[in-house]
Order: C-alpha cells, then sequence, then structure tokens
C-alpha cells in the first residue's frame, strides 16, 4: 500500500509551515543529543561498507551526521517540503535527498536494486505513521536490508505518552513546537512496546539487539534541559 493522500497532505503541509530556524521543529535535536548517541548502539551492528538510508528523514539533519559515518547515504521522507530543505543544509552535497514513501514497498524494491543491499535508520515513524501503513514500511524495510542490511529502529515507547500529555496539560497551553504537530493533522498513535519486535518478526527479519534510551526533543522542560521521550530500540536483520 502507500500512504493515504490525508497523510501525505499533513506532512507536506507541516513542513511547508514550519520555522526554517534550526532546533524550532518538536523533533530536531541536535545530532550530539539524537544520532550520535544512536550511532554508539548501533555502529558494530551496521558496519560501514554498505549504503544507509534513512527512512523519515525529515529536514536532513540526522542524516547529514550519518553521512560522514556511512556511504553513500540516502535521505528519504514523504514530504518534497522537508526534502527541499534538507538539501540546502550544510554538507547535504554528501547526502541523495529524496521525496519517496516508506510505504510503498515497490519503490523500497527498485531501491533495492539500485543501492544493492543497504542498512537502514529509522526515527520516530512507525508511532505517527497510521497502523495498516506500519506493516506496509515493515516490508520496505525487508528489501531495502536485502541479505546483509541491518536496520536500527527507535520508536517512542508507550511511557512517553505521559511526557507528552504533560507537556500538553502546560498552565500556559502546549508549547508551540507540539501543538504545530497537532495542528497539521499529526497525532502520535498508540503503539504497544511490543508491537515494534513483533512487526519486523512478522516481515521475517530477526531481532539481533534492542534495549531503551532517551529520545531528546527540542523542548526545554522546567529545568531548562531538553525534555526527553522514554523510547526503546532495535536492530533488525536477516542474518545473526
Amino acid at each position: 500500500m502507500e500512504t493515504s493522500k490525508e497523510h501525505h497532505d499533513a506532512w507536506e503541509s507541516f513542513w511547508r509551515d514550519a520555522p526554517d530556524k534550526a532546533g524550532e521543529v518538536f523533533w530536531d535535536a541536535r545530532p550530539d543529543l539524537t544520532a550520535a548517541r544512536h550511532l554508539t548502539l548501533f555502529r558494530e551492528h551496521l558496519p560501514a561498507g554498505l549504503p544507509l538510508v534513512d527512512v523519515g528523514c525529515g529536514n536532513g539533519t540526522q542524516t547529514v551526521f550519518l553521512a560522514a559515518h556511512y556511504r553513500p547515504v540516502v535521505g528519504l521522507d514523504l514530504s518534497a517540503a522537508a526534502v527541499e530543505r534538507a538539501r540546502t543544509l550544510p554538507g547535504a552535497d554528501r547526502v541523495d535527498f529524496r521525496q519517496g514513501d516508506a510505504a510503498d514497498p515497490a519503490a523500497a524494491e527498485r531501491l533495492h536494486d539500485e543501492l544493492g543491499d543497504a542498512h537502514v535508520y529509522v526515527r520516530g515513524v512507525l508511532h505517527q505513521s497510521p497502523e495498516p501503513a506500519r506493516a506496509a514500511i515493515a516490508e520496505s524495510l525487508v528489501h531495502l536490508l536485502g541479505e546483509r542490511g541491518r536496520a536500527f529502529v527507535l520508536e517512542p515507547a508507550a511511557a512517553a505518552k505521559d511526557v507528552l500529555m504533560g507537556l500538553m496539560a502546560r498552565p500556559g497551553g502546549p508549547p508551540q513546537r507540539l501543538a504545530a504537530i497537532f495542528g497539521h493533522g499529526i497525532a502520535p498513535m498508540e503503539m504497544p512496546d511490543d508491537a515494534v519486535p513483533r512487526l519486523f518478526t512478522a516481515a521475517g527479519l530477526g531481532v539481533l539487539a534492542s534495549g531503551a534510551t532517551p529520545l531528546t526533543t527540542t523542548e526545554p522542560g522546567a529545568d531548562g534541559a531538553p525534555v526527553e521521550l522514554p523510547s526503546n530500540w532495535l536492530v533488525v536483520g536477516r542474518n545473526g
């Protein structure tokens, strides 16, 4: 299946209206607080030598960082507006940013025909995808990985809902960075912690490693430090 027009349009309008200034999108944290920390978790499982695809790359902040550690790197996002922004980043010349639908397995198969087996980085994509699209995204990853590739997948844990609800209930109203997401019709969807590994095992992939790590946002908490969402990660692939 492919992503619905409604879901696509919501993301397109979100990125079209998002502020240009770095750090103004809720999940657009600095790479040293995000992808760099994830790299320490997955480096041994995703060895250099294969291409890397950042699925749901958004405005490319993390993708450009990852391009210093893998070559070639493809940044893939549903929103053309996000891809346009990503292409203006310093270091974007090291990344092939493309508009594409992760819920289109046929497109993923064509990309595999082009790249060969690839590693995949997926951060917070599944919980913001309609449930029917999640199995299609998992199938797309199967195509992209092939026999040798592995994917690092990170999603907010069920406990993250309490953190988000606390932000929404602030006395002065929800923070603008979070309100903008809901205002464009994008809402985090319920996803039990065991749903992510089950999704990939159902697609024929094995869970090779897993753990928990906080997902840093750009929203400051009461102490001034960035709010962190409880999150779970796993590495999946065909081989052990």
